[in-house]
């Protein structure tokens, strides 16, 4: 379906769109709306975009401050089409090998998960005798759900869900309950008796904001992503990436504001022929210390959407208003540190895992909100791949730390300036990995060093509870059962990002952006829209970066 649905303004008049943050979900949307003909303003409260997918450069070293790990391509390469573009020809895409290197507890020698399938299995049956052939149906099973995934779930807007009752859904039914209803933990023990094997395929959960205890078993498909292709990474990092969709933006005319804060989403009383209450006209945002107005036919809030519901609409407009948020899972909080190291270190691979053994101790406590007494770590060296990001004979380290969503566990700072929670942790954890990776010397070639934490993803990003990522793909939490993506109280008012629909990480807000389109022309297909995107958007305007307004 290509039908339009209105919004109230007279036939044939270009319609105004205003997105709500910047980041990579909200540039996406700008993208989309503007190639399906809006006059396009994207309001970011910062002075850069890329929300999560930030960057910061201090010293020589250039770091992503979110976002590392490039999953999922084909959506990517999706996107991209959809706007008339080839990924290879915007983003440099590097296949690594290994792909990920896991250091498990206790043992001295780490697993290394190749780009080849074939080495993956021999890994695996050298652990455990039989394993390498019950990955084999693991990943089989992973691949034949992830493309049910993605081409009846990833890209359904929910709208009406008799239209994910097709034949070859009801089909798979018999498959599909068991992946709902039992866990991926439940999943991964049933198939795998070596705990390093079991970690391995249950860590993907972590991607999604949840623990492989509480993610359904439907999310073994991530498996199927990395340990048969291997794993791509954009040379540049992820500012490549987020400089490339705010180019493509301005190419079709989008004004993209830095340093405007929205504050409100103005409505007027709606329709008596809708059963909604409101219609957008617009939202109020402050720049440079005054109060101003942009109108819009159609406001989509692309970032936090906790803070949008509660915070920029009144209460009797909310879709999603406190007590609902008060039984939702926020998924983890997140402790980060970004350090320059003098030397080299080959110890490390581009992506590194650290798991504890423990899992089920540490995952109850970040579900607690606490710091784990002995936490699981993600370290990226991206300058194993990326000369670019590190002064030549150093290191560019991104280390991420699970813990709970808690904004009271504090911020972080620079050279240790930050929240003495915050910095004890990464202290711990700098000495973790320097002695299960067999680098003693490390805490001591540490040349720069900043931290951050949960109390920076509240007041930076407004993100409920200082999530680090968005409510966790829990059951109640996902697909159809997380918060979809338009108001029923505002018409106009759609929602992109994290906190909707299909979830969390950047490829999944890329998809939350094209969901956008489909409610709009009130499409109710499952799959991905036809490529590219058309609807009359302005090509060949030129660059609108615009500053503070």
């Amino acid at each position: 379906m290509s039908g339009v649905a209105s919004t109230g303004t007279d036939a044939g008049q270009r319609r105004t769109a205003v997105v709500i943050g910047g980041g990579i979900a909200g540039l996406a949307t700008a993208c989309l709306l503007a190639a399906d003909g809006h006059e396009v303003h994207v309001m970011e409260r910062h002075a850069e975009f890329g929300g999560r997918a930030g960057s910061w450069a201090a010293e020589g070293f250039r770091f992503d401050t979110g976002p590392s790990w490039y999953l999922m391509p084909e959506v990517f390469a999706h996107f991209f089409a959809l706007l008339g573009r080839d990924v290879q020809d915007v983003l440099d895409l590097h296949t690594l090998d290994p792909a990920y290197r896991v250091f498990l507890e206790g043992e001295a020698e780490p697993m290394q998960v190749s780009a080849d399938l074939e080495r993956n299995v021999a890994m695996f049956e050298a652990r455990e005798p039989g394993a390498g052939q019950r990955l084999r149906r693991h990943l089989v099973s992973a691949a034949r759900t992830e493309a049910m995934a993605r081409r009846r779930f990833l890209y359904s807007t929910f709208a009406h869900p008799t239209a994910l009752l097709t034949p070859d859904v009801l089909r798979q039914s018999h498959r599909l309950a068991p992946l709902l209803l039992r866990s991926l933990q439940t999943m991964v023990a049933a198939r795998f008796r070596d705990n390093g094997l079991r970690q391995l395929l249950g860590y993907p959960a972590v991607f999604l904001g949840t623990s492989p205890k509480r993610a359904p078993s439907m999310y073994h498909l991530m498996s199927a992503l990395d340990m048969t292709g291997g794993v791509q990474y954009p040379m540049g990092g992820f500012t490549a990436l987020i400089e490339a969709i705010a180019e493509m933006a301005a190419d079709h005319g989008v004004h993209l504001h830095t340093g405007c804060e929205v504050t409100a989403v103005t409505t007027m009383p709606g329709p008596r022929r809708t059963r909604r209450r409101a219609r957008v006209t617009g939202v109020k945002y402050v720049s440079r210390g005054l109060r101003r107005h942009q109108e819009a036919d159609v406001v989509v809030g692309a970032g936090d959407l906790h803070h949008l519901e509660t915070r920029l609409l009144p209460e009797e407009l909310q879709t999603y208003p406190e007590r609902w948020w008060a039984h939702r899972d926020p998924g983890p909080g997140g402790v980060l540190a970004y350090l320059g190291v003098r030397g080299e270190l080959p110890e490390l691979a581009h992506h590194s895992l650290f798991f504890s053994e423990d899992w089920d101790a540490t995952f109850g406590a970040i579900h607690a909100g606490r710091v784990p007494d002995q936490p699981s770590v993600y370290v990226c060296r991206p300058s194993a791949s990326d000369p670019g990001v590190a002064p030549p004979g150093h290191e560019n380290l991104f280390v991420l730390i699970p813990v709970g969503a808690d904004p009271e566990l504090g911020r972080g700072g620079l050279s240790g300036g930050g929240s003495p929670a915050v910095e004890q942790l990464v202290d711990r954890t700098i000495d973790q990995i320097a002695s299960w990776a067999q680098v003693p010397d490390l805490a001591g070639r540490i040349v720069l060093r900043r931290t951050a934490g949960p109390g920076d993803f509240a007041a930076d990003l407004h993100a409920w509870r200082g999530s680090m990522l968005g409510p966790a793909h829990t059951l109640r939490q996902s697909a159809m059962f997380r918060a979809g993506n338009v108001s029923r109280r505002v018409e106009g008012l759609y929602y992109a990002g994290s906190g909707t629909i299909p979830g969390v990480g950047l490829p999944m807000c890329l998809i939350s952006a094209e969901l956008v389109i489909k409610r709009l022309r009130g499409d109710t297909s499952t799959g991905p829209l036809p490529e590219p995107v058309t609807g009359g958007g302005v090509r060949g305007t030129g660059a609108t970066m615009m500053g503070p307004r």
